[in-house]
């Protein structure tokens, strides 16, 4: 594989851009391989790539059912950060987080990773409290996080409604320096390729009709281009775990809910940072072609959709309104809408599963994008040893039998409720 450079770049100037290199191959299914990846989506394709690139494990194939980033990952806000409250949760998003700082580097592919900063806002002293103790416990763990005062809000973001008539009053924020967006459609095109030139096989529209297990294990696969044998198998498919699942037997702790997102027609720069609201569960950004992305709370039904319904866009856009009025100028451009595996203590199942070499990764509720080098990190080590990474231990699917959630929301036995 050639690496990308800016001398290419301006050799492909001269001719017409006929020289690139197809990014990845497309091969036939092998009759058997040592690790299959269900699902070519950003966390499938991260694992195929780390279980090549550091474990030495290149016997894989990734079965994607429709196109490579056809799925969550390229239906999401692209936002990227590790400012959560337990430490659970920091010490898998944080080691995904410093992932992402040098991945554009290691994957030579551009992800646009902007590190522009994301806040809460503050909308009342109860708020600020919380956001005080997030804080806390980010600094204690090691994690950037430094309060705001409205002034400081004020400055960063001054296009945010602060007149005394304001529908969302903002008393302040906390903010993670560190956080930002990345390109997410590049994130699996970047993976796959870094992958395909380690000798991934990358096979598209190959759906996985079937699990075989026998005496307790799983030794293949059934798809629809054939039988496929393997040693190891890994679950990986964001919004239809638990159909998947389904094909060895398995029931999960998972609901499957629609998340919805769009954006306004492209304006000049106006939001220099990601502002995320958790009292009105709105979360802005600006994209790099100078679109708002807008995203809110899910579709609080099950559903294996990816249309969601009017009312929730309206809902969000007066919400967006409400903290910048000058945001109801702006026209829609487009929706879409991803399945998200809700799962029922809010935070992800990375682990084995009661059949022997399944593996399952899923359950991210809508938090799964910004954990991609990470999960894929993680997940290859489990892959390929069998045995859990310290960091994913607290994430195993018995942890449901056990009693040991992991409520990032502190909501309950509810999928996400807030």
């Amino acid at each position: 594989m050639k690496r990308y450079s800016a001398l290419g770049l301006l050799r492909g100037g001269f001719d017409g851009h006929k020289s690139w290199e197809r990014a990845w191959r497309a091969p036939e299914p092998k009759a058997r391989y040592d690790v299959v990846v269900i699902g070519g989506g950003g966390h499938g394709l991260a694992t195929a790539y780390y279980l090549a690139s550091r474990h030495g494990v290149r016997n894989v194939a990734v079965l994607e059912k429709g196109w490579i980033g056809g799925g969550n990952t390229g239906r999401n806000t692209t936002i990227v950060r590790s400012n959560y409250r337990l430490p659970e949760m920091q010490d898998l998003l944080e080691f995904s987080l410093k992932l992402w700082e040098g991945l554009s580097q290691e994957l030579n592919y551009n992800l646009m990773f902007s590190q522009r900063g994301a806040v809460f806002l503050g909308h009342s002293d109860s708020d600020m409290t919380l956001l005080a103790q997030r804080g806390d416990a980010l600094r204690c763990n090691g994690i950037d996080a430094e309060i705001l005062t409205r002034e400081q809000v004020r400055r960063l973001c001054p296009l945010l409604d602060f007149s005394p008539a304001a529908r969302y009053p903002v008393v302040g924020g906390l903010i993670q320096k560190r956080g930002g967006t990345a390109r997410h459609d590049a994130v699996a095109w970047g993976y796959a390729r870094a992958a395909d030139a380690l000798g991934v096989d990358i096979i598209q529209n190959c759906e996985v009709t079937g699990i075989e297990v026998e005496g307790g294990k799983a030794v293949g696969v059934q798809t629809s281009r054939g039988r496929i044998a393997a040693g190891r198998i890994g679950i990986c498919v964001a919004g239809n775990s638990s159909h998947v699942a389904g094909l060895a037997g398995l029931r999960l702790p998972i609901e499957s809910h629609m998340l919805q997102a769009f954006v306004s027609e492209p304006v000049k720069p106006m939001i220099d940072t990601v502002i995320m609201s958790q009292s009105v569960h709105c979360y802005i950004s600006q994209s790099d072609k100078g679109e708002i992305v807008l995203g809110g709370d899910p579709e609080l039904y099950p559903s294996y959709s990816q249309r969601g319904i009017p009312i929730r866009i309206e809902e969000v856009a007066g919400q967006a309104i409400g903290l910048i009025p000058a945001l109801s100028r702006l026209r829609m451009l487009r929706c879409w809408s991803g399945v998200t595996d809700m799962s029922f203590d809010g935070a992800p199942i990375i682990g084995p599963t009661p059949v022997e070499n399944l593996y399952l990764n899923g359950g991210w509720c809508y938090g799964g994008f910004k954990a991609t080098p990470g999960s894929g990190r993680l997940y290859a080590h489990l892959l390929a040893t069998g045995e859990p990474h310290p960091i994913t231990a607290p994430f195993q699917l018995d942890r449901f039998e056990r009693g040991a959630m992991v409520d990032e929301a502190a909501s309950g036995p509810l999928p996400q409720s807030r």
